[in-house]
C-alpha cells in the first residue's frame, strides 16, 4: 500500500505492506469555491452582523489590516486585492498590514513577497510584531483571569481593523483565527505568557476543536475584545489549500459560524486507540521547524494507545529552530516527566515554554519517530525523539514489539485532519 504523506513542497511517499491493520483518515474531500475572490468580495458586502466593509471605511480612516506569518498558509494572494479593492477609497498611505508574528520570529523580505505578492509588499506599509520590545506595545485592560493585555501600538491607533486569517482545529487553543490575530498575534511577550501559561495548557477543555470553556481560548477572545476589532475576515480552506468557505463580520459570529463550518470537514471519529500512528505536519509552509510540527505529533496523540507509538515526517527546514526558547527547553531536560515538572512548578514559564510543555506530555504517553531530513539524529535524540531515516523499517521494527495484528492508523495531510475517539 503506498500513501503520500505531506511534507515539505514535495510530497513524501511510503509504502506499508499488505496485510496490516491500516486505517488511513484524510479531511473531508471539500471543493474550493468556484470563484474564491468574488466569494471573499460577497463576504465582505454581506457580512455577519456588521454593515459591509466599504461602509465601515471611511476616506479619512487609518486601516490595519492584520494578517498571519509565513507559518500559516492563508492565501494571501488571493484575499487581500479584494479587501484592498473594497478600500480603493482610502489613501495607500493610510493602510498599514500589521504581520502577527505573536513570539515566532521576524518574516524575510522574500516570505513576505511569497505571502503578500511583491506587488503589495512594495506598495503598503509593512509592520511585524516583536513581541519582546515592550515599548511597541500598550495596556488595553486586564481580562477576568487578571492577565494585563498589551497590544501592538500601531494596531490601536488605526480606526479601523481587520482581522484574517484561515480557520483550523488547533491544539490548545481550539481553532485557529477569530481573535488570535490580535492575541497572541499582535501581543507583548509577557501577556502571550500568562494566556499559554501551564495551568491552562493542562486543561482538559485546552485542546483542539475546544472554544466553549475552554479558559486559553476564553481569555484570547476576550482581550481581543478589549483591543476592539472592527471587522473578522476568515476562510476554511482545503488539502490544497484552496477557500471553501468565507467568514466575514461581527468577530465572535463570524468566527463561530467559520468553527462549526470547519469542525464538519476537518475532524474525524475513530472508534479505538491505536498502536502505532503515522502522521505529517501538513506538509510546507506548516512543517518548517520542530517548533511548529509539534501539532502535527498532537494530532497523532489523540488517538495513540499509551505506550503506543508516533511516526512524523516533518520537513523542518528553519531547524528546531534556533530562535526562541523551545530547543533550549527541550535540550536542557533530562526526559520528559522532568521538563513538565519544571513547567507545573513555574521553574521555566518562559518564551514557547507552552510548546515545550504539550511535546514533553506527548513524548509521556508514546514513544515519537521523527522523520527529517533537514534534522541529524543528535538534534532529534537531545529533544527527546528517536530518529527515523526510513518509514517503512521503523514500522517493521515496531510491529516486532507490538506484533503483526497491530492497529495502524496514518494522517497524510496531519493536523488538517483532526482524528478522535468517539465516546
Amino acid at each position: 500500500m503506498n500513501i503520500r504523506l505531506a511534507y515539505g513542497k514535495t510530497g513524501l511517499d511510503v509504502t506499508v505492506p499488505e496485510g496490516l491493520r491500516v486505517d488511513i483518515v484524510v479531511p473531508t474531500d471539500v471543493r474550493a469555491l468556484s470563484d474564491q475572490a468574488h466569494a471573499v468580495r460577497l463576504a465582505l458586502r454581506h457580512p455577519i452582523g456588521l454593515r459591509p466593509l466599504r461602509e465601515l471605511v471611511k476616506p479619512s480612516h487609518r486601516v490595519g489590516i492584520v494578517c498571519n506569518d509565513i507559518t500559516r498558509a492563508t492565501p494571501y494572494q488571493t484575499i487581500l486585492p479584494v479587501v484592498l479593492g473594497e478600500l480603493s477609497h482610502v489613501p495607500d498611505d493610510a493602510i498599514t498590514l500589521l504581520i502577527a508574528t505573536g513570539t515566532h520570529r521576524p518574516n524575510t523580505s522574500e516570505e513576505l513577497k511569497t505571502m503578500l505578492g511583491g506587488e503589495i509588499v512594495e506598495k503598503f506599509r509593512i509592520v511585524q510584531n516583536d513581541a519582546n520590545d515592550r515599548d511597541l506595545h500598550a495596556p488595553v485592560g486586564t481580562t477576568a483571569s487578571g492577565n494585563e493585555v498589551w497590544i501592538h501600538k500601531e494596531y490601536l491607533r488605526c480606526d479601523v481593523r481587520i482581522l484574517t486569517g484561515f480557520i483550523e482545529p488547533h491544539f490548545f487553543a481550539g481553532f485557529s483565527g477569530g481573535g488570535k490575530a490580535c492575541m497572541p498575534g499582535l501581543a507583548l511577550l509577557e501577556t502571550v505568557l500568562r494566556n499559554h501559561s501551564a495551568r491552562y495548557i493542562d486543561h482538559p477543555k485546552a485542546t483542539w476543536g475546544v472554544t466553549r470553556g475552554n479558559p486559553l481560548w476564553e481569555e484570547i477572545r476576550e482581550a481581543a475584545r478589549m483591543a476592539g476589532p472592527s471587522f473578522l475576515l476568515n476562510v476554511a480552506l482545503n488539502r490544497e489549500k484552496q477557500i471553501t468557505a468565507v467568514f466575514a463580520g461581527e468577530m465572535n459570529e463570524a468566527h463561530e459560524r467559520g468553527c462549526a463550518f470547519v469542525k464538519q470537514h476537518a475532524m474525524a471519529p475513530v472508534r479505538t486507540p491505536y498502536d502505532i500512528v503515522i502522521t505529517s505536519n501538513s506538509g510546507y509552509p506548516l512543517d518548517l521547524n520542530l517548533y511548529q510540527s509539534v501539532k502535527g505529533m498532537s494530532a497523532a496523540a489523540q488517538i495513540v494507545k499509551n505506550g503506543g507509538a508516533i511516526i512524523i515526517a516533518a520537513d523542518c527546514w528553519d531547524g528546531i529552530p534556533n530562535h526562541g526558547q523551545y530547543k533550549k527547553l527541550l535540550f536542557e531536560a533530562a526526559d520528559p516527566s522532568s521538563l513538565l515538572e519544571r513547567m507545573r512548578e513555574g521553574d521555566c514559564g518562559g518564551h514557547d515554554s507552552w510548546q515545550a510543555h504539550v511535546h514533553a506530555s506527548i513524548c509521556q504517553k508514546a514513544q515519537v519517530h521523527l522523520f527529517s531530513r533537514n534534522l541529524t539524529d543528535e538534534q532529534i535524540e537531545r529533544a527527546m525523539l528517536r530518529p527515523c531515516r526510513d518509514i517503512p523499517q521503523t514500522v517493521d521494527r515496531l510491529l516486532e514489539s507490538y506484533g503483526r495484528d497491530a492497529s495502524i492508523c496514518v494522517l497524510p495531510e496531519g493536523p488538517q485532519t483532526i482524528p478522535y475517539v468517539s465516546k
